[in-house]
């Protein structure tokens, strides 16, 4: 039984929690990091929007976490 919103991507993460646990980052100051917009970081972080693989490891590396700790795959199966 899959709620529709779960099947809708298959990638959760935590970089909301994230974000509050390093120093109360603000979305923008993620994304000034890691090169793109605010907007950008919104949508990865409401699972709207699925990261590049290279933007998925920028993020990772912010805060010094492997990408499985940050970016978590769900399969539907």
């Amino acid at each position: 039984m899959g709620d529709l919103a779960d099947d809708k991507l298959g990638i959760s993460n935590s970089i909301r929690t994230l974000r509050f646990l390093h120093n109360e980052m603000t979305q923008k100051q993620l994304a000034d990091k890691i090169g793109v917009t605010r907007q950008t970081v919104m949508a990865i972080e409401s699972n709207k929007y699925s990261p590049t693989l290279e933007v998925a490891f920028k993020i990772a590396e912010v805060f010094d976490l492997p990408l499985d700790q940050v970016f978590t795959y769900r399969s539907g199966k």
